[in-house]
């Protein structure tokens, strides 16, 4: 399988399907394309359809939605339990998951994800209302989640929709929002996985520069 990406500071959506390929040990070969380069569009569309990634190309087949791609591997390898094993658990966790994937935009839009970056306090009071309901409602998610199951993950052992919020986890370390206890720990609970330390060590690797996502 290949699985192509952007960057590892910026590319939230790329960071989700690398994550969890690379939680559950499923085989791949990465192909990083730079933001904000001449040629990015034109390499992109290469491999994906839309455009966009991450896209997962798997011999015959092209995935180019990173929730898409989730469920395709969870078909793929139904041996890994990518989803929570328990019908009730699976549906809440496949909702959560649709709602990452289709919600948050005032977040996505004030809270860019760069994983290099701190912000101060002052950059958390000149978020607008809409951004703060954002925060208010993945902690209430992430809260009830692990009231159900008692951890350590969202739904117990970590799963698709584990990976489809990790990205935030990114996003609130750089920004610092108060979260509920719960939240809190489960975020350093995300950080300490193998697969998202070497995401992040990647990350701050990274020579190259998306000006558009440097807003802090």
């Amino acid at each position: 399988m290949q699985l192509v990406i952007a960057n590892k500071n910026y590319s939230s959506w790329s960071m989700r399907p690398w994550v969890l390929m690379k939680h559950f040990d499923l085989p791949f070969q990465e192909t990083l394309v730079l933001l904000a380069q001449p040629d990015t569009a034109d390499i992109i569309r290469r491999y994906s359809p839309s455009g966009r990634v991450p896209c997962l190309i798997d011999g015959p087949i092209t995935v180019w939605d990173s929730l898409a791609i989730c469920e395709t591997l969870a078909e793929r390898f139904p041996e890994k339990a990518l989803w929570p094993t328990d019908a009730i658990a699976r549906a809440r966790a496949r909702s959560i998951s649709a709602e990452m994937h289709a919600g948050f935009a005032a977040l996505r839009n004030n809270m860019p994800m760069n994983i290099r970056a701190r912000a101060g306090a002052e950059r958390l009071k000149h978020l607008d209302a809409d951004t703060h309901a954002d925060i208010a409602r993945i902690d209430a998610i992430w809260s009830e989640a692990l009231a159900h199951s008692g951890g350590p993950y969202l739904y117990g052992d970590f799963t698709v929709a584990d990976a489809m919020y990790v990205a935030v986890v990114m996003r609130f370390q750089t920004y610092g929002p108060s979260l509920s206890a719960s939240s809190a720990a489960y975020m350093a609970r995300v950080i300490a996985l193998p697969a998202v330390q070497a995401w992040i060590a990647d990350a701050q690797k990274e020579p190259a520069i998306a000006r558009y996502d440097e807003v802090l």
